[in-house]
């Protein structure tokens, strides 16, 4: 197995054993690789062009077989120049005769023995079309054609390409938009071509009137793959997702994990019953993500409407969401893009405990006049009831708080709820536009910020109690301390200050000059995590409210800017040997990156956390009934009575409760466990009997002294039996036999064995 990587390295590996056989040193930023096998001694790579930006060269690189490790790759040549880094515009055709690659406006082709170049393009005039773009290309296993995918949608089968003259192409159109990916069958028999619309469609012999559709895929079409046999195919979309499809064109699997969305419009929320993360999905939808299991648990509709693909068409999208504190209720926020004023809607839903899901409860059209910019519900520790209330805030310079009322329509659609949400108070301040909101621990205040100006509002009255303003910059997150921190507010402003109020001396309490673009609390403790992005690099600093001076500080954690965090409940409090790590011990601390991946904090290496759990390995005792574990278990059943017959004694170290490394292994996706080699020596040390508890032979005696009394009553009845069974038959104690001892005879005779004698020296 070879890798390239970006440090300018070409790894080779026996990835059976995880074995780092090679390391070859080309010495360029290596961005992608290829490895046809038609060539043994040399790989292929697409390099940077020096002294030119964005512009790149596919190289080959011979592989020296010297001995020794660490070797330099000496002997580059260029192959093709000015081609496209992406993997899918370079494939190697028939038996490795030539290659091919296409940018946005040339196909070329190169011939390894004549050592020929051939460049081919499209203009506008000739293909009486607009863009026409080379997108991908694919070249066929067993003929000289070449396939090329095009941004207008269609698909142009290259041949006679040895000519520069002479060539010609025909075309297959379907697609309405940007053909994203080709792929041969292994035979040559058929293509696979996938775009923007979320379908596979299947050419045969190369003509436009047979070809067959794999429809509703989910999201556009990034990538397809064949595999080596042909039984199967499999694409890549732009939502993470991995699908894997028959030969005969059926679904067969889809693998999801966190699926990526256009923009992240929602946050990171933290689902108070599942403890999943919900954040947008796919387009108009609600993803709820499980952290342990690396799947998505269910997806909720919230637009309720057919996504049309289609550059430039103003669609509706999920922009907010909020839960209560018990999470019986979701309020969410979708808009619609407009020329002149947005098309708004806020839903409130309420969680049916029959049917395990949320319904819709109350839709409002224009809840505001402008965007929301925020929105969050009333801490209620109690069981919720009319007392919980939402608050949204507005560029339009007003906040609304919403309240839940008797439904006064019995006939209405929502009747069977009995409750519905209307609003209850407006509130504004010198007519600023309304960009933060939450409230309080305890639910009594809310805070508000406008521009530069934050609010403290009472949440009964509704009276202004107080303002904060620290100039200059606008205000950017706005949270409350919680616990004994809870008098505290804390602020960022745009211009790169932390601030943190005082709310019973109405005072600034400190300030600190730190550019925070995300500001989070736990909910569990009094902690909050601030994360700065300074120069090209993210940091985090974890403080108290009541202390200045951060608790823990991680500069530079990260190469790319933190959109997003959310702190996660964990089901146990995690022991934590490092005192500066005690602010993980009941939350764990989740971040977003700008290119959507998932990152965390952990206060154990990955070794630290799997061996634990790998020294409590056992089978499973749920195993499905089959065949072979019906024989399986009779073999076992077997096997156990022979040793009791025999008179053995086994031990078994059962764990306490069930082993969460089996689950680990079983349950948790291959993409993202550790390499074989790593988890063997775990598994093989799990298995081995650990020195430091008591030894096996005292683990016995132990056990045969506690069973001494509790064996006294049933061995003097099996004596009697014997006896009787002794009298019965007299004629066999004549024969020469050897003499069965019984069990209580045995166990007085471990008793002598023990015995100590050394007494007796003194004599």
């Amino acid at each position: 197995l070879y890798s390239s990587s970006l440090d300018g390295s070409i790894k080779l590996w026996d990835f059976m054993d995880g074995i780092l056989i090679k390391t070859f040193t080309v010495g360029s930023k290596l961005l992608a690789l290829y490895t046809p096998a038609s060539f043994e001694d040399s790989v292929f790579v697409v390099v940077p062009k020096s002294g030119e930006r964005d512009t790149f060269q596919l190289v080959s690189v011979k592989l020296t077989k010297a001995a020794g490790q660490d070797l330099e790759a000496k002997e580059l040549s260029v192959i093709l120049d000015s081609v496209n880094a992406s993997p899918k515009c370079i494939a190697f055709g028939r038996e490795g005769e030539y290659v091919a690659s296409v940018n946005e406006v040339n196909l070329q082709v190169y011939f390894f023995k004549r050592k020929q170049l051939n460049r081919f393009s499209l203009s506008a005039a000739k293909t009486k079309s607009g863009n026409n773009h080379f997108m991908c290309i694919a070249c066929h296993p067993t003929e000289d054609c070449i396939a090329t995918g095009h941004a207008d949608g269609k698909i142009r089968l290259w041949r006679n390409f040895h000519h520069k003259k002479e060539y010609t192409f025909s075309t297959l159109h379907w697609h309405h938009d940007a053909v994203m990916d080709l792929a041969f069958s292994v035979q040559g028999t058929s293509l696979l071509s996938g775009g923007v619309e979320s379908v596979i469609v299947l050419w045969r012999n190369e003509s436009e009137h047979q070809r067959d559709f794999l429809p509703r895929l989910g999201s556009a079409i990034e990538y397809i793959s064949v595999s080596p046999d042909g039984t199967l195919c499999c694409t890549l979309h732009t939502d993470n997702r991995i699908t894997i499809i028959n030969s005969n064109l059926r679904f067969s699997r889809s693998i999801q994990g966190l699926i990526k969305s256009t923009n992240v419009k929602t946050g990171l929320v933290v689902d108070p019953r599942t403890k999943a993360l919900v954040l947008n999905g796919e387009p108009g939808h609600l993803q709820f993500y499980c952290l342990q299991s690396d799947q998505q648990l269910f997806s909720l509709d919230i637009v309720q409407r057919q996504y049309i693909h289609q550059a430039g068409l103003n669609q509706t999208d999920l922009v907010k969401v909020a839960f209560s504190a018990q999470g019986e209720w979701l309020a969410t926020v979708e808009e619609r893009e407009e020329v002149t004023d947005p098309e708004l809607q806020l839903k409130l839903w309420f969680y049916d405990e029959e049917t395990q899901s949320f319904k819709l409860n109350t839709r409002i059209s224009m809840p505001h006049e402008d965007h929301i910019t925020d929105m969050c519900f009333r801490y209620m520790d109690e069981v919720e009831d009319e007392s919980l209330i939402l608050v949204t805030t507005g560029s339009d310079c007003v906040f609304k708080v919403w309240a839940m009322v008797e439904d006064t329509d019995p006939e209405g659609k929502y009747a069977q709820q009995s409750v519905s949400w209307s609003c209850d108070f407006v509130g504004s301040y010198h007519n600023y536009q309304a960009t933060n909101c939450c409230f309080s621990e305890d639910g009594s205040l809310l805070a508000v910020s406008f521009e530069e100006t934050v609010t403290v509002w009472d949440s009964l009255t509704w009276d202004l109690k107080c303002t904060f303003c620290y100039s200059p910059g606008k205000i950017r997150n706005i949270c409350f301390g919680r616990l004994t921190c809870s008098k505290y507010l804390i602020g960022a402003t745009d211009h790169g200050f932390l601030c943190c109020w005082n709310l019973l001396s109405c005072a600034l309490e400190w300030s600190a000059y730190l550019n925070v673009v995300v500001l989070q609390p736990d909910p569990l403790s009094e902690h909050i995590a601030a994360i700065s992005w300074l120069s090209k690099d993210s940091s985090l600093f974890v403080f108290k409210p009541n202390e200045p001076r951060p608790i823990y500080i991680q500069r530079n954690f990260c190469k790319e800017k933190i959109q997003l965090a959310a702190f996660v409940p964990r089901e146990e409090p995690e022991t934590v040997g490092s005192a500066k790590y005690l602010w993980l011990r009941r939350s764990q601390l989740f971040f977003l990156t700008a290119t959507q991946e998932l990152i965390t904090l952990s206060t154990k290496s990955l070794e630290e956390r799997l061996t634990p759990s790998s020294k409590q390995l056992a089978v499973e005792e749920s195993l499905p009934v089959t065949p072979f574990s019906l024989l399986l278990g009779k073999h076992r059943r077997h096997q156990s009575q022979e040793d009791i017959d025999l008179g053995k004694r086994v031990v078994c170290n059962k764990p306490e409760q069930d082993s969460p490394a089996v689950k680990e292994l079983l349950h948790t996706p291959a993409h993202v466990l550790p390499s074989a080699s790593f988890l063997c020596p775990v598994f093989i040390n799990s298995l081995l009997i650990s020195k430091e508890n008591t030894s096996a032979e005292e683990v016995a005696d132990a056990v045969e002294m506690e069973s001494e009394e509790t064996e006294d009553d049933s061995d003097e009845e099996r004596d009697v039996t014997e006896m009787e069974q002794e009298d019965t038959s007299p004629m066999e104690l004549l024969g020469e036999i050897t003499c069965k001892l019984s069990k209580s005879q045995e166990k007085e005779l471990r008793k002598l064995r023990k015995m100590d004698y050394s007494w007796i020296s003194a004599f």
